[in-house]
């Protein structure tokens, strides 16, 4: 179940997605679909289903979160209506930005991990791939936990290292 939903309560849809065997419910809003556009195998379902009471607010708690449930118990009856695609896709390439930064000054990147022979380009310097902080000298870049590139300094802020800004560009070199 995925919720970032700024338009709960308005007339966007919200959908079942089956991706390559894993089912995902959320608004259709965009959120589920680069998983979309990046899966081999895929269907869609509109919700029909509505419960007795639908708060405009919390679509999270009563809507998905039930579908959710009745998908990890059974298939639900006449609360799904089969579709092409999410009404909403984005695009699913990877984002050569800075897209968070944390309080420790690490940078959160768009981009999946390439090789880790591979150099990044941010802040005005060519950083290097290192598993750990400790074997890293200084700014690097790291696979972190779900599949981005994220550029860390040892003991230090590199986002203050290296001027770091959300927004701001990172490209792989050659």
């Amino acid at each position: 179940m995925a919720v970032v939903d700024p338009g709960v309560g308005g007339r966007r849809d919200s959908i079942v997605v089956q991706l390559n065997g894993q089912s995902f419910v959320g608004p259709d809003n965009g959120l589920l679909s680069v998983l979309w556009r990046r899966a081999h195998a895929r269907k869609c379902w509109r919700i029909r289903w509505r419960p007795a009471r639908l708060s405009r607010s919390f679509h999270g708690r009563d809507l998905f979160a039930p579908v959710a449930a009745a998908l990890a118990t059974r298939v639900p009856r006449g609360w799904l209506e089969p579709t092409k695609a999410p009404e909403v896709l984005l695009g699913a390439a990877d984002l050569p930005r800075v897209i968070y930064i944390d309080h420790y000054g690490n940078a959160v990147t768009g981009l999946r991990s390439l090789k880790r022979s591979a150099t990044l380009q941010a802040g005005g310097r060519s950083l290097r791939f290192a598993s750990t902080f400790e074997e890293a000298a200084g700014p690097f870049w790291y696979e972190n936990s779900i599949g981005l590139v994220e550029i860390a300094a040892p003991h230090a802020s590199a986002a203050l290292l290296l001027r770091l800004k959300i927004g701001g560009a990172v490209a792989w070199t050659a």
